[in-house]
């Protein structure tokens, strides 16, 4: 397969890496930095075992990567999306399949409207891997695995086919939801994140400065928890409104393997892979404030909640704890 990576983030290091060093498939990277870049990708696995892949082609110019492509993964924040998809657009055949590596963020809802109507559209639920970049373009580590992936396939006759190619590639299992709602629609990061930023930060004021870094899941409180479960039962809800299959995105007790907010918040705070994560603080003087421009405020309310805010209205479903928390975030970009 000649697989292409759009965006130099955490998952397009370790996807293009991890997928290169297997040998079995054609790579490419498409970036707007590609001197940052080396032909050889470095990655460090949990186990304390590094995987080397080559990538056999990095531009800045999609005609050189995208034209010929059997596979595009788009691995961008929502805000870049709209814009990828545009570039790409004029180079891409009839049989590519473009995907995004996270569904949640408006993939799906852009992918319509600008690419063409025979492009047959992929994407995940959740993100196959957690990553790392360690040395930009040269190394990153994969810091965890999924179980299992859920992916849906939109514009696709044979639609397995291309989901057995996905498993092969990324060595997880991999299974077919019904439609793009399945997978543009989640309780992670939209409900997860809001919901931890609003408790820490909800009566943040100008002015106020805190002495150190908070440990953004580490750290985690029954408040935030709570807040979290809350938000999730106003989003189950809404998914019985919707063509999906009872089910297919199980509320957050269920995926944590937790009964209540501290059973929860234990979960949350003791995952190993998210040790050490800080949350989005800007260093001042005399410590440090929120950074309301960090990604976990410009992507995850405005391209993430605000999905799931839209729907809710338009649907009719009472949802005060997404309102407050998603408009509150909103009020922060604007501020």
């Amino acid at each position: 397969m000649k697989l292409c990576i759009c965006g130099g983030g955490n998952l397009g290091h370790v996807i293009a890496g991890f997928v290169a060093a297997k040998g079995e498939d054609d790579v490419r990277i498409l970036t707007r930095r590609p001197e940052l870049w080396s032909n050889r990708l470095t990655i460090d696995m949990p186990d304390g075992t590094a995987l080397e892949g080559h990538i056999s082609k990095i531009s800045a110019s999609p005609e050189d990567v995208v034209s010929d492509a059997d596979v595009v993964l788009i691995c961008l924040p929502g805000f870049s999306i709209g814009e990828e998809l545009s570039r790409i657009a004029p180079f891409l055949s009839s049989r590519t399949a473009v995907g995004s590596v996270v569904s949640s963020t408006g993939f799906y809802f852009e992918a319509l409207k600008t690419l063409p109507a025979t492009t047959p559209l992929f994407g995940f639920q959740r993100v196959p891997f957690i990553a790392r970049t360690t040395r930009y373009g040269h190394r990153a580590s994969l810091l965890g695995f999924r179980k299992q992936l859920f992916m849906a396939v939109e514009r696709m006759k044979d639609s397995d086919s291309l989901r057995r190619e996905i498993e092969r590639m990324m060595a997880t299992p991999a299974s077919l939801l019904r439609n793009m709602y399945e997978v543009s629609l989640t309780n992670s990061n939209p409900l997860l994140h809001t919901s931890r930023l609003y408790s820490l930060w909800h009566t943040w004021q100008e002015g106020t400065v805190y002495p150190r870094m908070t440990l953004f899941y580490q750290e985690w409180t029954t408040d935030a928890a709570q807040l979290y479960i809350d938000m999730d039962r106003e989003f189950q809800c809404l998914l019985t409104v919707l063509p999906v299959t009872p089910g297919c995105i199980p509320d957050v007790l269920t995926y944590y393997e937790s009964h209540d907010a501290a059973s929860l918040c234990r979960k949350l705070s003791s995952i190993s892979a998210f040790q050490g994560i800080e949350s989005p603080m800007k260093k001042v003087e005399g410590g440090y404030v929120p950074d309301f421009h960090s990604r976990y405020f410009t992507e995850d309310f405005p391209f993430g909640l605000a999905i799931i805010h839209r729907l809710m209205h338009e649907k009719n479903i009472s949802s005060p704890v997404i309102d407050k928390v998603y408009e509150w975030g909103m009020s922060r970009i604007k501020a």
